[in-house]
């Protein structure tokens, strides 16, 4: 049966719009987006085959152009739209970023790396420079490494810095193995960029390692 034929109170749209979001599955806000099923299948057996396929909803947002297309009525056209309601969700997290004090937000902040950072196959590192009231300014990557690690210039880091006429930065990089735990490595290369950056009176607020699934900050560790 159609979703159409469903009473109202389990149709996904009608549901969202009565109930919220956060009150859907995951199965049922890929419905949404996907808008239609297949011969045989409504949109949230369609769904919910994709979410099997893919092995839940994280994998199938973050897969390649080529694996997101194999998939049963899925193809270019979807692959665009998703990008862009991606796009749409990080610039989302941007203003908000630029709006407030980032000491006072540190979901925000993490939200907003892992979106970035999570789901890189190499090790990225990172920087939010921000203005004195602790507001973003701009958010660059600025060093790409193996799987293993990434090579970390304090003069570029400052040459930036200094080009932005920033007031304070967060630093910030993933670990590809899923793993967010901090090295010793990097705690060495955070004390370098600290030592580089206090010689232009710029401050170092933290630096937040992104893993699979957490982002730990040095600053709430103590390793600052």
């Amino acid at each position: 049966m159609s979703i159409a034929h469903w009473p109202a109170t389990e149709r996904p749209r009608e549901k969202l719009l009565s109930l919220g979001p956060r009150a859907l599955s995951d199965a049922e806000l890929l419905a949404i987006f996907l808008r239609v099923g297949c011969v045989g299948k409504s949109a949230v057996d369609l769904a919910r085959e994709l979410l099997q396929q893919y092995g839940g909803l994280r994998q199938l947002l973050e897969a390649s152009q080529s694996e997101f297309c194999q998939g049963l009525g899925l193809g270019n056209a979807k692959y665009a739209q998703l990008q862009a309601v991606l796009e749409m969700g990080r610039r989302h997290l941007s203003a908000s970023m630029k709006a407030g004090d980032l000491l006072t937000s540190p979901d925000l902040v993490r939200s907003y790396l892992s979106a970035h950072l999570r789901h890189q196959p190499r090790e990225v590192f990172a920087v939010l420079f921000l203005d004195n009231q602790n507001r973003l300014i701009t958010y660059e990557e600025l060093f790409f490494g193996t799987i293993d690690g990434a090579s970390v210039y304090p003069r570029e880091v400052v040459r930036r810095a200094l080009a932005h006429n920033c007031a304070a930065v967060i630093l910030a990089h993933n670990h590809p193995s899923g793993v967010a735990e901090p090295s010793q490595a990097d705690c060495r290369i955070t004390q370098h960029l600290q030592a580089a950056l206090d010689l232009i009176d710029v401050r170092v607020i933290d630096h937040m390692v992104v893993g699979d699934a957490e982002v730990i900050s040095f600053a709430e560790r103590g390793l600052l």
